[in-house]
């Protein structure tokens, strides 16, 4: 019976859950991240433009609220991104995992005996 267990077929089937089961425990974090970056973005960051000949080092409140409008749009989208891609996985792996659980369990009651048979 042991033998049954560790056949060729069922360390196939072993080894496919644990790498889905990882890629669904990545993904469930990845879009917990995302989630939390779309609910808190980053602050966003703003440069000084350098000093020229007879220039000035000073922005504009026009140049800064530009930057700083740009920064959250591209934070915004990266969050979406890293949502989706993880949604995605998600999609993809979560099956993936309970299918190949499922044949794991169909074959283990298939090759365990029916206690109740010798009652």
């Amino acid at each position: 019976m042991a033998k049954d267990r560790w056949s060729l077929r069922n360390i196939y089937l072993y080894l496919v859950c644990l790498i889905t089961l990882i890629m669904v425990i990545f993904s469930v974090v990845n879009v917990v991240r995302a989630t939390v970056e779309l609910v808190y973005p980053d602050p966003g960051y703003f440069y000084e433009i350098p000093i020229e000949k007879g220039g000035t080092s000073e922005l504009t409140q026009e140049q800064i609220d530009r930057q700083n409008e740009q920064q959250r749009q591209q934070s915004q989208r990266q969050a979406i991104l890293s949502l989706v891609g993880g949604a995605a996985l998600l999609v993809v792996a979560g099956p993936l995992y309970v299918y190949h659980w499922r044949k794991i369990e169909v074959e283990h009651s298939d090759t365990t005996p029916d206690k109740t048979v010798g009652a």
